[in-house]
């Protein structure tokens, strides 16, 4: 039965992908088409990602009034009812209107599903469902660019995903019976024990001044930002920076997204080697590769090396950052402290891609690798003295 479940959730990471590639890799052809300048992106995916921010704080009075169950498939189901609404958009202004629920679904079963998963599964779970997004957003561009290829608009490209988030709602609803007798996993114990006490919750204040918790807020946010960055502007950039032609740039752009799928099913083995503190320093090292190849002056190919190995980077950072939370903070602590996180990384969604937006717009969209370059940096300093405070603490302690 809890293997059943295991299945449903997994579609449900790729139903929580599906979406989130697609308006990077058509936009090249939206914002010529309704005649906005390139930066109009990032307006969109600043509301996308405000109401994501919105609804993944109140994910947790929502879970607790309705379940885990309900709460994944009345999000899938907005976001379908968004996406359908992309696909019968004609003006940049109805894209804004439908980037609302878009956002409001995202949000909810993207901390829920997490949650469930953090104190249900082992661990390899989380690099693995993770990669199941991978899935989603590499498929995402595809069915874009097969639409496009085919003499279809981009909003028909919408409109077939909306249809699969449907079906995945319809799925999901079947499998609610499942959601009702959650599983006992041997190596959650701790955080499982720590969700069923009484204790009050901690405030902000509190979960701010815990040591460590500032540098693990900036590492999310410092993921999140040049996950998303790349993900929203690695197609215009292949286009304006390298030629490429708008119909397969979107299929070019999701190799970013494979690159994050497959180091995120090769990370669930290799965690079982390395601890999560050696899966981040890899992570960003090849993250530096990629961004560096990206930078030679060797053509078409090499930049799209330079793009898979950023996916390849960026594979195992985000799970390991959310199944270290208990070790460095303490069982008790980590449901806040993951809380926090999330906002951290939905803050970063929010500001650093339209802030690229708005330099490529007035400056030039060549800055691409040195943008990213700098957030990485500023990633790899907070992880380093998250490492410190961490370990100091436990000293004092």
């Amino acid at each position: 039965m809890f293997s059943l479940l295991l299945a449903v959730i997994y579609l449900a990471f790729i139903s929580l992908g599906l979406p989130d590639s697609l308006l990077g890799s058509v936009w090249p052809t939206i914002y010529q088409e309704f005649n906005v300048p390139v930066s109009y992106a990032g307006a969109i995916f600043m509301i996308i990602s405000a109401g994501t921010i919105f609804s993944s704080l109140q994910s947790d009075r929502l879970t607790k009034l309705l379940g885990t169950g309900k709460v994944t498939a009345f999000s899938v189901l907005m976001t379908a009812v968004a996406l359908w609404g992309f696909s019968i958009s004609s003006s940049y202004w109805m894209l804004v209107l439908w980037a609302i629920p878009y956002g409001l679904g995202a949000g909810s079963v993207d901390a829920s599903l997490n949650n469930y998963v953090a104190l249900n599964y082992k661990s390899h779970h989380m690099s693995w469902l993770h990669c199941m997004w991978g899935v989603g957003a590499s498929i995402g561009p595809y069915i874009m660019s097969f639409a496009l290829l085919n003499g279809q608009t981009w909003n028909m490209g919408y409109r077939y995903i909306s249809l699969i988030q449907v079906v995945l709602t319809i799925i999901i609803m079947l499998s609610l019976p499942l959601w009702k007798k959650r599983p006992v996993i041997d190596d959650v114990d701790g955080v499982q024990e720590s969700e069923n006490k009484k204790d009050k919750a901690l405030t902000l204040k509190e979960i701010v001044n815990i040591p460590g918790a500032k540098q693990v807020m900036l590492m999310f946010f410092c993921y999140c930002a040049l996950e998303q960055t790349t993900g929203l502007w690695a197609s215009s950039y292949l286009v304006l920076q390298h030629g490429f032609d708008l119909e397969i740039s979107a299929s070019y752009a999701s190799l970013f997204f494979i690159g994050i799928t497959v180091g995120r099913a090769v990370s669930g083995f290799i965690t079982m080697k390395l601890n999560d503190k050696q899966m981040i320093y890899l992570g960003q090292v090849i993250i530096l590769i990629g961004i560096i190849l990206m930078c030679l002056p060797f053509g078409h190919q090499v930049a799209l090396v330079g793009l898979v190995t950023i996916g390849l980077g960026c594979a195992p950072i985000y799970p390991c950052i959310i199944h270290s939370t208990p070790t460095n903070f303490g069982a008790d602590k980590s449901q806040a402290v993951i809380g926090v996180q999330m906002a951290s990384a939905y803050v970063g969604n929010l500001l650093m891609p339209p802030l690229f937006g708005i330099i490529a717009n007035h400056i030039s969209v060549r800055l691409f690798p040195v943008y990213l370059l700098l957030i990485l940096i500023v990633m790899v300093v907070m992880h380093i003295k998250l490492n410190k405070s961490v370990s100091k603490d436990m000293l004092i302690n």
